[in-house]
């Protein structure tokens, strides 16, 4: 049994049996067990397989890993060990540990893995099976649309709205069309709920609520405890103490979203010119402060092009009166008046406007659609830092 093959080598290796105790103890393993476990493991398996292992092989290992730690297979993915090896995409910490083993012993050779295919994420085109409402012919959605931009009856506004959403999805996945949008719809930029509304009219009220339940009572607490094995920099501390509800810096929610970024930091795209950034500069890519009384019209104007972002003014970072969620160098204002039902109001702008993740973000967000929204689960492209942390919070019993 894989199961087995796993434990012997634990067994009989360095370090292997503490790996065991630690697991039995924690039910869980810290990121420097884990990455021993697996150097342990592809140690082991090169040894005993060569230099390059067959995909069989490497698949083995990575089910025997969950079979012998149940806690660390991800609920979520097709089989749970992905994160370990995923042999669709030839990705996960057994594939990365084999081609560093690889290159140190001067094997430049490249294996050829299966491209897999994924169709989720914001910019995929859905049939818009929640909309209940009755939707105008194109030549009526032009009238209403002219209608709208001059209305100052905002519950009407609201109902038209409505009524022009899937002509508005069409726009969105139409490449020549999808930016003018906030032009055709400008009403977007100065009546609050629009974006939720579109986003209920999409995904449904379950899916929707999600993120305002989970956040909160499980995942914020959770995300804040996981982020005190971080190294500890002046950065990471002042972010767990306003994320612990003390003064000074972000807010709980933000600091605690924060903290996840610093979890799930960027990675490189592969390209060897791609310079990577850090996770306290892919901060400033989710969410920027502007003190009451600077002009948001300023700002706006000194902004490079980004993907969307949360704009949050108030008098201290802690004491965050308006918020406003940035989408093509557009102030969008957020109907909460929390921080976090804010977040919730900023990803859900990448589903409606049909607009990809920043790169510096894709990991962070990839998270929170699955792990939290339920979104999309097996339809991205998901890296294995993503599916291990994921395993790591729905294994823990709720």
């Amino acid at each position: 049994m894989v199961k087995n093959m796993v434990n012997e080598v634990l067994q009989r290796k360095p370090g292997g049996e503490k790996i065991i105790q630690e697991y039995h103890k924690t039910k869980s393993l810290t990121d420097l067990t884990r990455r021993q476990l697996v150097n342990t493991l592809v140690a082991d398996m090169v040894e005993v397989h060569g230099r390059v292992p067959s995909q069989a092989v490497r698949l083995k290992y990575a089910q025997g890993i969950v079979a012998l730690f149940p806690y660390l297979e991800d609920p979520m993915s097709k089989h749970g060990y992905e994160h370990f090896y995923d042999p669709a995409s030839g990705s996960g910490y057994i594939a990365w540990r084999l081609k560093t083993v690889q290159r140190s012993q001067s094997d430049r050779s490249r294996s050829r893995v299966a491209v897999e295919e994924y169709s989720g994420g914001p910019k995929a085109a859905r049939d818009c099976t929640a909309s209940t409402s009755q939707q105008l012919t194109e030549q009526e959605c032009e009238e209403v649309i002219s209608m709208m931009k001059h209305s100052s009856d905002e519950a009407l506004v609201l109902d038209k709205m409505k009524a022009t959403f899937e002509h508005r999805q069409k726009l969105v996945r139409d490449p020549n069309k999808s930016v003018a949008v906030l032009d055709i719809f400008p009403r977007f930029l100065d009546i609050p709920g629009l974006i939720e509304q579109d986003f209920l009219m999409l995904f449904g009220e379950e899916t929707s609520g999600k993120f305002l339940s989970k956040w909160p009572t499980f995942f914020q607490p959770h995300i804040t405890e996981e982020a005190k094995a971080l190294v500890p920099t002046p950065h990471v501390e002042e972010l767990l103490s306003s994320a612990q509800g003390n003064d000074g810096g972000w807010d709980r929610d933000i600091a605690s979203l924060c903290l996840l970024l610093h979890l799930i930091p960027p990675t490189s795209k592969g390209h060897k010119k791609s310079a990577k950034i850090s996770a306290l500069q892919a901060e400033d890519y989710l969410v920027r402060y502007l003190q009451v009384g600077a002009s948001i019209q300023i700002f706006l104007s000194s902004l490079e092009p980004s993907q969307p972002f949360l704009l949050c003014v108030g008098e201290q970072k802690n004491k965050i009166q308006k918020t406003y969620v940035i989408v093509d160098g557009k102030a969008i204002p957020c109907k909460a008046h929390t921080s976090v039902a804010a977040f919730d109001e900023l990803f859900k702008t990448h589903f409606i406007f049909g607009t990809s993740y920043s790169d510096a973000l894709d990991g962070f967000y990839t998270f929170i659609q699955t792990a939290v929204y339920n979104i999309d689960v097996g339809m991205i492209r998901e890296k294995p830092r993503v599916r291990e942390l994921r395993a790591r919070f729905l294994n823990i019993k709720q």
